[in-house]
């Protein structure tokens, strides 16, 4: 990795737009602007990740929850600023500024108190916890990479909270694609998300232009494809089902189809949402999932969905981003 400047820096935002469809614009245009002043916080006390009938999300920046029985209503906003956050079982994970053009990926506990961090290269885009707490994972966008011709690829890592053992890069795991070893410099990963036992996972590997979901071993540092046209995988509570983004027509030039992936059959049910999904969901229930959707004006807003493709998208926190379900 070589250093950028600033203008540089400016170059791989620019350029992540073209290469992942809009995949980084949002995340890139939110991580480059300075951060507004958020609504009337009443103290990072008040916010709290124990479990609870409450929606974690980001409200201007800031950390900031809501009743889950009143998602659109008042809401708690703390004085934490992320990019990008994510909950379970009260550890939370934020994908915060270090200074201007460095992050850090900050390991929270229930009280908001950082209980390890660790800086990052890029702009962060993707952030999970597993439902126990125990494993935390991240995606940023990166620049300067040799093999590709604008210098722009993604960086994904997980970190063990209980041991402390870090991967920096997925793309130090050995690959399997359809049935064979695979190697190759192009490789990149994103938008991973934990199996229950704290050791598997579901993650996108990009390679040749193809975008495959796939099952990695954290213990064994592998993975396996599984699936052509899966991104941003998110599971189910009950281990059976992803969610993700289906690219239409296997381009991301043409934006993204949010849909859920049966994993015994491998069957697709697109969701009732057809406007274009740049987003890891996450699963409220069950059976709802909730997402990130833009305005025009690129101000975000969750949303949500009913899994099985019935019903239709429910504005459900307005002017947020970043939900996850604390319940």
């Amino acid at each position: 990795m070589t250093a950028l400047s600033t203008r540089a820096k400016l170059g791989v935002v620019a350029a992540s737009a073209v290469l992942l469809g809009s995949v980084a614009a949002g995340y890139a245009a939110t991580a480059a602007e300075p951060a507004r002043t958020p609504p009337s916080a009443t103290g990072d006390q008040a916010v709290t990740l124990e479990p609870g009938a409450r929606l974690l999300a980001i409200t201007d920046r800031h950390v900031s929850t809501v009743a889950a029985a009143d998602p659109a209503g008042p809401r708690t906003v703390s004085g934490l600023e992320c990019l990008r956050v994510y909950a379970a079982a009260g550890i939370g994970v934020c994908l915060k500024p270090e200074t201007a053009w460095s992050y850090q990926v900050v390991v929270l506990d229930a009280a908001l108190r950082q209980t390890r961090a660790v800086s990052v290269p890029g702009l962060p885009n993707r952030a999970r916890v597993s439902a126990s707490g125990r494993m935390v994972s991240w995606t940023t966008f990166v620049g300067g990479d040799s093999y590709t011709s604008s210098g722009f690829s993604t960086r994904t890592g997980i970190l063990d909270t209980t041991t402390g053992a870090t991967v920096s890069s997925l793309e130090e795991f050995a690959i399997t694609r359809d049935g064979r070893s695979y190697r190759s410099p192009d490789v990149n990963f994103w938008g991973v998300t934990f199996t229950a036992d704290d050791n598997h996972f579901y993650a996108t590997m990009s390679t040749g232009a193809t975008r495959y979901l796939v099952r990695g071993d954290v213990a064994a540092r592998t993975v396996e494809t599984l699936k052509e046209n899966v991104e941003c995988p998110s599971l189910s509570p009950d281990g059976t089902r992803v969610a993700f983004k289906e690219a239409i027509d296997a381009d991301p030039a043409k934006g993204w189809r949010l849909s859920v992936l049966d994993l015994a059959t491998m069957r697709v049910t697109a969701t009732a949402e057809t406007n274009s999904v740049d987003d890891q969901a996450a699963w409220l229930d069950g059976g709802t999932l909730a997402y990130t959707r833009r305005q025009d004006d690129g101000q975000p807003d969750v949303w949500s969905v009913p899994a099985d493709g019935s019903g239709t998208p429910k504005l459900t926190i307005p002017g947020a981003e970043s939900p996850a379900p604390l319940g």
